[in-house]
């Protein structure tokens, strides 16, 4: 009989039985059935896709009914599952992972069920000795806490152990398993049935063996389910003569291991050369690197189980000593902390209190400082030519008037862009969704833009304007706000070049738009490359502006999902570059 048959069958203490009579009320709830039911019929279907979300949901069901028996079953489950796909590895690392939170948990009631798993991992190891010891103590154990309706699984592992040497025995075990399954669980009774199937065919009794097959069929059009019914089918079409459709079926269905099944159907057939090679197949899979790897790794679950036996005697010696010490410790460490704790929080909530003041602060005096200074010398200016143009003793003619007439408006402009700024700064902080919906026609809108800041710049000075963009290019955005940017940084660029030229460029890829705005004055200290976007700040402190500008310019481009910097690397003058996504 193939391995994977013969694992298929072993699945451990079923669906939490031998819980509570509290915690068996949920047992008949439809939620329960129906993830118990979707697990079990992927669990036959040997289907990972559907077993592992269908085992997952099942054990947090069970969690949340507080049935922690039935919880770790469920994860015996994924260990046999995980051996029957020959993931050996994977099934030691659940098997270790399972002794281990027993052990650690306390869990003395649930501990057979790491050893009922070593029990599995010895008999794929060819260790039957071994497996049979853990399976009989798993068995004593379910005895001791009465999980009898658990019992069926564990004679059945006992069954495969026992088939091949012990047959006469193995079917009394099978005999026991379908005895207390009637009375017990009548659930596992169909499985159970059709193992028993299988042995006819095994002894060679083809009558019987299509006399069960018939009430196996029944059964599944009743819509019944067995980890078995790959293997009947095989064997079915073997005893119907249909040999080459029962090695394609088992090739398909057995994976690795049905070398055992196809070696049976050839016996079964008389075909002695093809059996011979298909057992040659056989014992070369059983000699493979997998089992080398198990036998390697059955070691961890044994420390564990060791481990656990140690510690079991040893913490009830310990118990009572320790435990009123660690009691009052842990308080005084907890009383300690919290008091700690909660010192700690008050400090960094004073801390952080006493920055913001000082912040507040310096942002207070520098506001005054900045709008006192800027303010008063635009209103000076335009007071005393107001007062000249007033004066018909101190009037001068036409051309001197205009230039009078320049200059206040001049210093009503910058008085107006200081009250300007200020607002959009406090609006900027304060709006929350940016409205992107005009559609601007970006080279028109820049030329008109560079156009209105003409008259600010000196004589010496020209503005440029490049574009790489055709003449029609259009985008969607917030119109308002993209001149703003330029706006303030074209403003930026002609108060610091005296000579030169300002230029204006634009270029855009399919993703992002790029504006540059890059002029011949002075420049920018590499160093102050971050300072110049913060609020007030100004390297030169004659410079008209409230250091507002900047600040500004940033704000809007990062409302618009955009980026704005120093290009550091630029000598010539100073040079920024705005990045807006498309």
């Amino acid at each position: 009989m193939s391995r994977r048959v013969i694992l298929i069958i072993c699945i451990v203490a079923w669906f939490g039985i031998g819980a509570s009579a509290e915690k068996a009320d949920y047992k008949t709830d439809k939620t329960y059935l129906e993830l118990r039911d979707s697990m079990h019929h992927a669990f036959n279907d040997a289907d990972s896709a559907r077993f592992f979300p269908a085992v997952k949901n099942l054990e947090d069901y069970l969690l949340q009914k507080n049935d922690l028996h039935a919880y770790y079953t469920q994860r015996c489950n994924e260990i046999v599952f995980q051996l029957n796909r020959q993931k050996i590895y994977e099934a030691y690392i659940l098997g270790r992972d399972l002794s281990m939170e027993l052990r650690e948990k306390k869990l003395d009631k649930e501990m057979y069920m790491a050893y009922n798993m070593l029990g599995h991992l010895n008999r794929y190891c060819g260790n039957k000795a071994a497996a049979r010891r853990n399976f009989k103590y798993v068995i004593e154990q379910m005895e001791k806490y009465g999980y009898y309706e658990s019992m069926p699984p564990i004679y059945m592992n006992l069954v495969n152990v026992e088939m091949e040497e012990n047959p006469e025995y193995a079917r009394e075990l099978l005999e026991k398993a379908l005895e207390i399954s009637k009375k017990y669980s009548p659930e596992r009774v169909f499985d159970i049935e059709t193992r028993k199937t299988l042995t006819y065919f095994n002894s060679g009794d083809i009558e019987k063996f299509l006399e069960g097959y018939e009430a196996y069929r029944k059964g599944v059009e009743e819509g019944q389910s067995s980890v078995h019914g790959r293997s009947i089918e095989v064997y079915y079409l073997a005893c119907t003569g249909k040999i080459d459709e029962a090695i394609a079926l088992a090739k398909k269905e057995l994976g690795k291991d049905s070398y055992s099944a196809i070696t049976m159907i050839y016996e079964t057939a008389g075909q002695w050369k093809e059996a011979y090679e298909s057992l040659r197949k056989e014992t070369a899979e059983k000699d493979s690197a997998n089992n080398v790897v198990l036998i390697n790794s059955m070691a961890g679950v044994r420390e564990q189980l060791t481990l656990h036996d140690i510690e079991r005697k040893a913490a009830h010696n310990r118990t009572i000593v320790f435990s009123i010490g660690i009691l009052l410790l842990g308080l005084l460490v907890a009383a300690l902390s919290y008091i700690i704790l909660s010192r700690r929080r008050h400090m960094k909530q004073l801390k952080k209190a006493y920055d913001h003041a000082l912040e507040s602060d310096r942002m207070k005096t520098a506001f005054i400082k900045n709008v006192s200074h800027e303010v008063r010398t635009p209103l000076n200016i335009i007071s005393g030519f107001a007062q000249v143009i007033s004066n018909p003793d101190l009037a001068s003619g036409i051309e001197d008037r205009q230039k009078i007439a320049d200059m206040m408006q001049k210093n009503a402009r910058i008085i107006t862009s200081l009250i300007d700024e200020m607002l959009e700064l406090s609006n900027s902080e304060t709006a929350k969704d940016v409205v992107k919906e005009d559609q601007v026609e970006l080279n028109k809108v820049l030329r008109d833009l560079l156009q209105e800041n003409k008259n600010l710049a000196s004589k010496e000075t020209v503005l440029r304007f490049e574009s790489s963009l055709n003449e029609d290019y259009v985008i969607t955005t917030n119109k308002m706000m993209l001149k703003r940017i330029v706006s303030s940084l074209v403003d930026n660029a002609i108060k610091n070049t005296s000579k030169g030229a300002v230029t204006l460029k634009v270029a855009a890829d399919k993703e992002n738009l790029t504006l540059i705005v890059e002029d011949t004055g002075k420049g920018i200290p590499a160093n102050e490359a971050e300072h110049i976007f913060e609020r007030f700040f100004k390297i030169d402190s004659f410079k008209e502006g409230l250091g507002l500008g900047l600040p500004l310019c940033r704000s809007m481009t990062e409302r618009l999902g955009g980026t704005v910097r120093l290009d550091t690397e630029y000598k010539t003058g100073a040079r920024f570059i705005v990045t807006l996504p498309l």
